[in-house]
């Protein structure tokens, strides 16, 4: 299916060329026939020949106070029938109707002449294409036609087929965006909402999200050309039967979208098309697809500006959508969407630098581009944007600018660096510490980024990242302290120091986990410190007990005491050099556990070699 649009001056016989063409009634309106005057959307459609093309007209109304009803049936369309009347010639909503046209950047158009049997169609038809020759329309064919004599049909059939066959093939594959142009109430059904799939497919079954709403929708019935159908591809009139929370509230300019698929934009950067005046209003609105919402606009630069929305809507970069002013009935510019996640402005020198930075976008979505200008981006977002994925995730579903990840790479090693200067008892960063240093939004990102680039320069242990600098550099006085407590170890070995005795030499909790990071002593509580092989060599001596034995046994064995004793069998425990039997017994394993016991990330250096 093919989906035109008409658009042309009131009472210029748009809705009697399609009768003509179609057969059908466009005007859905009592009010419409009793007048003779289109007020709101009309639909109808033909074959162009019998199994040839089938075309599905929107026919819109033509009267200046009606230009937002023409708007919504034009915005989502690809193809236009300029109509104008022989005998009329150019009108100003001929004028007002190819500047919302030239606007949208619609490129696919033809030029119908009516009333051909009113008055010779040379002069319209050539004052028109002038018109046309200078917008978006430009090389549009032109037929001369007489709704009432017949005259001209033929020919404009064959043009319409010319002008379908030449418009671009749709995406069936891409994300559902159903602009809604009309919603109402069937007995019996619930809501049913139209609109032109210009994109995508539906099927019945699938969940669709309201733009803005976070509810969802189910869609349970489809029609399109009045018949009922599982599924429908682009492009099509769609009148789609959906239930949910959030149907009863739907209406014109709302749109159906593929969930997680958008973002709802309330801030855009834009290129401006046409030629913009100098005093561009600061309050106008934005018609985008079937919507029309209220902004605010903040020129950049010469061609470019920011537009705050009074609504989110569901736009992509490379979209485009026109400013209007209602009250003068002037559309100031066509747009084309640059930005729809730009940065904020709050910097002296920010919107002059911004507006550098629009002036190189053309709006054609570019991955590259986007990730160069943005460093870091979830994926999803990006294709969300409407904008390919150019690269691999680094992690999760993170995607990275290249460039901007070796420089955080080599960011990162100069921040542990200046940390373990800094902090030279204890010289591991914690990786949270990493992540705000750098200003990223996610943890695993420095985890990532020890995997790659300059991983070889840091090592992690324990959350903590060290670079040159692997444990603690201890002060002449901790070393002196720590030498004492290595010494009465010595001749006993698991008679671990009091507390008294600790305080004494002035270890305290923090000097004693800094002695057991450089591997001067093995920390097995807060309050209980050992030599470092102490646990290797505990291993050595409760396998030669009887098996299982018991937390006495043990103690005897070790001469020690029970307030050693538990804790540090509780750590061979953890360390796979012993195991539990029952509440009360343990065995030693037959394997003594690979690295010795130690953690499965060791550090870079020997723990047991004391870093003085």
């Amino acid at each position: 299916m093919h989906v035109v649009a008409t658009a042309g001056h009131v009472d210029h016989g748009k809705s009697t060329l399609v009768r003509a063409l179609t057969g059908m009634e466009p005007d859905r309106w009592a009010e419409e026939r009793r007048r003779g005057l289109t007020l709101d959307l009309g639909f109808a459609w033909t074959r162009l020949s019998p199994g040839g093309e089938q075309v599905t007209f929107v026919d819109v109304p033509g009267h200046e106070r009606l230009v937002g009803n023409m708007l919504a049936g034009v915005g989502p369309v690809p193809a236009v029938l300029l109509v104008v009347a022989a005998d009329q010639g150019w009108q100003p909503q001929s004028e007002e109707h190819l500047a919302i046209l030239d606007a949208l950047g619609v490129r696919h158009s033809l030029l119908a002449v009516t009333r051909t049997d009113l008055a010779d169609p040379g002069p319209a038809r050539d004052e028109a294409l002038t018109r046309l020759a200078a917008t978006s329309l430009g090389g549009a064919e032109a037929v001369a036609v007489s709704a009432v004599t017949g005259a001209g049909l033929d020919e404009l059939r064959g043009a319409l087929v010319r002008l379908v066959h030449a418009l671009p093939g749709p995406d069936t594959n891409a994300d559902v965006r159903l602009w809604v142009d009309r919603s109402f109430t069937v007995r019996g059904r619930g809501t049913v909402v139209t609109g032109t799939l210009g994109a995508g497919a539906l099927h019945i079954g699938d969940r669709l999200t309201l733009a803005g709403d976070a509810s969802q929708l189910r869609v349970r019935g489809l029609q399109t050309l009045k018949e009922d159908r599982d599924a429908v591809s682009a492009v099509a009139r769609v009148a789609v039967n959906v239930h949910g929370a959030a149907a009863k509230s739907l209406r014109r300019g709302d749109a159906l979208l593929a969930p997680g698929r958008w973002l709802a934009a309330d801030v855009i950067d834009v290129r401006l098309r046409g030629d913009p005046s100098s005093d561009l209003p600061r309050q106008l609105t934005l018609h985008a697809g079937s919507a029309a919402v209220p902004v605010t606009v903040r020129p950049l630069g010469q061609d470019t500006a920011r537009l705050s929305l009074a609504r989110p809507l569901p736009l992509r970069i490379g979209d485009t959508a026109m400013l209007r002013d209602p009250g003068r009935h002037r559309v100031p510019a066509g747009v084309t969407v640059l930005d729809v996640r730009p940065p904020r402005l709050t910097r002296r020198g920010a919107a002059a630098a911004r507006a550098r930075e629009l002036a190189a976008m053309t709006g054609t979505p570019d991955g590259g581009d986007e990730l160069r200008r943005r460093g870091l981006i979830h994926r999803e977002e990006l294709l969300a944007m409407g904008v390919p994925d150019p690269v691999e995730p680094v992690t999760a579903d993170w995607l990275a600018d290249p460039d901007h990840w070796a420089e955080l790479g080599r960011r990162l090693v100069t921040a542990v660096e200046t940390h373990a200067a800094a902090h030279p008892m204890d010289p591991g960063m914690p990786v949270e510490a990493a992540r705000r240093a750098l200003g990223l939004p996610d943890r695993r990102l420095v985890e990532a980024l020890m995997a790659t680039g300059e991983k070889t320069l840091l090592r992690q242990r324990d959350g903590r990242l060290y670079g040159s600098a692997a444990g603690p550099e201890l002060p002449p006085h901790v070393r002196a302290a720590v030498d004492a407590v290595r010494r009465e170890l010595a001749g006993a070995p698991f008679r671990a120091p009091e507390a008294d005795r600790l305080a004494e030499l002035g270890l305290t909790p923090k000097l004693l986990a800094a002695a057991a990071a450089a591997g001067a002593v093995l920390k097995i509580t807060d309050g209980v410190v050992l030599l470092p092989e102490a646990d290797a060599r505990a291993a050595e001596v409760l396998a030669r007990l009887e098996q299982p034995f018991t937390v006495s046994e043990a103690r005897r064995a070790l001469d020690t005491t029970r307030r050693v004793a538990v804790p540090l069998l509780e750590y061979l425990d953890k360390r796979g050099w012993t195991v539990r039997v029952d509440d009360t017994r343990r065995r030693c394993q037959a394997q003594q556990p690979s690295g010795g016991g130690r953690e499965s990330n060791p550090p870079v250096r020997d723990p047991r070699t004391p870093r003085f």
